[in-house]
């Protein structure tokens, strides 16, 4: 059995009051996470899950997919299955035309692991209906293979085709019986795939925290663990791990923040502490920090928000790195540990996705607006009823002027206990959302079949800002702004989702029932 041996912080040199400051400031940032794990050495000392996220939750890990492909490549190589300095073309002869542009049959594998091909964007975006895989040899190039550095997700997707090509076997399968089974990776982790039957390599991994933290310590041991049986093994060779984690291509020319600036891989980034990160969109982060022998596994959903992933690395590096106060020798049998794990534990254990909140210091007219009440105004505009619950039932409708998405009504219950439904019909479709006031609520968003959880607050008197949270495959948020009026309502929709979703955009109006 593969499995991390666990301490308390202060047991492996951690003061727990350092990891309630990660925690902490990551709440004042209002930034959504979804998990920590923290191991130092050899030992796990921190892994908690923000409800309603489970230590065995499924999570959509976006980009870290591309290092995993890089690691099946690298299990081709040693297998003397393929070469890094190979053309990627001599593989995939049914795309090469004698009009095929020599930038595209003259990149090798290394130049797309190195994020170094001739495309300075994803092709398949380009027309998602067609051939994902063909449209990495047949868009046209925009400069020369094996220059400069451009992020681009097609090169990993066909990479994993080449592997699913070689092998005959999904990725995933193939890495489980060469490496992932020996650390007893979930038996139920997946990849989303394209819509011709390819998993997605650049983005589609679905797995838990603890897998992937399982492959950041793998790249970390160089390759040689103890494995599931007991026995020490050399899964993949050092000198191949070394290339895919080293700085090999510089990414400050297109960095969007100080912490993707430190220079790429082999589908891996560098970090600013010196050590590299399994990096996915939205904040799933799996860092390594060789000067400190720590490994931080996160999941999260800051997309949309801007800066949301360097809030994420400030967090951890202003924490718990020798200039902070998080690796100072403890004495963990003093009172005042004891008392430091136990704040850690209290505070972790009231952790979840939190409904949604003004910005520090928001002040509204001297006041800040109460995320719990109905406003007075709005009893006045919603009917009132009484439940067998002792609780006050406020509901209101709307008939929606027509618009591109052919929503026709807006109904809204609400109760004064902090609970309430809005529900959007829709041809035949009735997307009716459940959410809390100050609380979180669940459900499934109907068509898609996606989970979610969902908070809301009235801002000011006449307005409501709804928030969901997508749970699965579709990571991302969608938010509702309904601002009333005596008699009419205006509803602002805004989707943060990689791809599905759209019907959740712009604006509506209707006037009441």
């Amino acid at each position: 059995m593969f499995e991390f041996a666990r301490a308390i912080p202060e047991d492996a040199g951690v003061s727990s009051t350092s990891i309630v400051n990660v925690l902490n400031e990551l709440d004042k940032k209002a930034v959504p996470m979804h998990s920590i794990l923290i191991m130092k050495g050899e030992k796990l000392i921190f892994e908690k899950y923000y409800t309603p996220y489970t230590k065995d939750t499924l999570h959509r890990m976006f980009s870290i997919s591309k290092s995993f492909t890089a690691v099946a490549i690298a299990l081709l190589a040693e297998d003397g299955k393929l070469s890094f300095d190979d053309p990627v073309a001599q593989y995939f002869p049914e795309y090469i035309t004698d009009s095929s542009h020599p930038w595209i049959t003259e990149m090798t594998i290394r130049n797309m692991l190195m994020m170094r091909t001739c495309h300075a964007s994803t092709t398949y975006k380009v027309n998602m209906k067609e051939d994902w895989v063909k449209s990495f040899f047949t868009v046209p190039p925009t400069h020369k293979s094996g220059t400069v550095f451009h992020y681009d997700t097609s090169s990993a997707h066909t990479l994993c085709a080449l592997v699913e090509k070689l092998t005959g076997s999904q990725m995933l399968d193939y890495m489980r019986a060469r490496l992932l089974d020996h650390m007893d990776f979930s038996a139920n982790a997946y990849m989303v795939k394209d819509p011709f039957g390819v998993s997605m390599g650049g983005s589609g991994l679905m797995a838990t925290p603890v897998d992937v933290l399982k492959l950041l310590y793998f790249l970390k041991k160089g390759g040689r663990i103890k494995c599931s049986d007991g026995h020490e093994r050399q899964l993949l060779s050092k000198e191949l791990i070394d290339e895919l984690t080293k700085n090999s291509s510089d990414t400050f020319v297109t960095a969007p923040l100080p912490s993707e600036a430190q220079g790429y891989g082999m589908q891996i980034w560098q970090n600013e502490k010196g050590g590299f990160v399994l990096y996915g969109m939205g904040g799933q982060l799996g860092i390594s920090i060789p000067s400190e022998d720590l490994l931080v596994m996160t999941t999260a959903d800051t997309q949309g928000m801007q800066g949301g992933n360097q809030l994420i690395y400030n967090a951890i590096y202003d924490n718990l790195v020798k200039q902070g106060s998080g690796l100072r020798p403890q004495n963990s049998e003093s009172p005042e540990a004891s008392q430091s794990y136990q704040d850690l534990l209290d505070y972790a254990h009231t952790l979840s996705i939190a409904p949604p909140r003004l910005p520090e210091n928001y002040i509204i007219n001297g006041i800040t607006s109460s995320p719990y009440t109905m406003p007075v105004f709005m009893e006045k505009l919603f009917s009132r009823s009484d439940s067998s619950k002792n609780e006050s039932i406020f509901s209101a409708a709307y008939h929606l002027e027509p618009n591109k998405n052919s929503f026709e009504t807006l109904a809204l219950i609400i109760s004064d206990s902090g609970s309430g439904t809005m529900t959007l019909t829709q041809k035949d479709t009735q997307h009716s959302i459940t959410f809390g006031i100050g609380k979180m609520c669940s459900g499934l968003f109907p068509i898609y079949n996606t989970p979610y959880t969902a908070g809301a607050m009235w801002p000011r008197e006449n307005i409501l800002y709804i928030r969901a949270h997508l749970i699965g495959e579709s990571v991302g948020s969608i938010h509702f702004e309904l601002y009333f009026e005596e008699a009419e309502v205006t509803i602002f929709m805004r989707k943060i989702e990689e791809t599905y979703f759209s019907e959740f955009e712009g604006h509506l109006h209707g006037l009441k029932d």
